[in-house]
């Protein structure tokens, strides 16, 4: 992992990426992002913050010229929770007892929570319309 620049915390430049692309309104390329945040970072340095975040899904990118443009997927709120939820992951596979952490997690959360949660899985197991049980 190459290390931080000094006084920049951790995450904070793909926070900086993130509000420069929700800023722009449209996608942007890397040499663009790096003219909005002011030139000081090395191209290298923006292209692997642009491919982390596409990785994680917070930005979705389109064929520009010979690279790509990025753009938030979805909105600031969508990029934050495809941030969000790739930690959550990671820190889920990084462990040894899943069932206990998932367990944990589970128990901790409020009502409404846990009413959401029930309700998202609930749809995730429904059949889409294309699926038939005669088949």
């Amino acid at each position: 992992m190459a290390p931080r620049s000094p006084g920049r915390r951790r995450g904070a430049l793909e926070q900086e990426v993130l509000a420069c692309l929700a800023t722009a309104g449209r996608p942007l390329t890397p040499g663009e992002v790096r003219t909005e945040l002011g030139d000081q970072l090395a191209y290298t340095t923006i292209m692997t913050t642009l491919s982390r975040l596409h990785a994680k899904g917070a930005v979705s990118r389109l064929p520009a010229a010979r690279g790509f443009a990025y753009e938030l997927s979805g909105g600031p709120a969508a990029a934050e929770a495809s941030m969000t939820a790739h930690r959550m992951l990671q820190l889920l596979r990084g462990g040894q007892d899943r069932a206990g952490v998932l367990s944990r997690f589970v128990a901790d959360l409020s009502a409404e929570d846990e009413e959401l949660l029930t309700a998202l899985l609930a749809e995730e197991h429904r059949p889409s319309p294309g699926d038939r049980d005669d088949q």
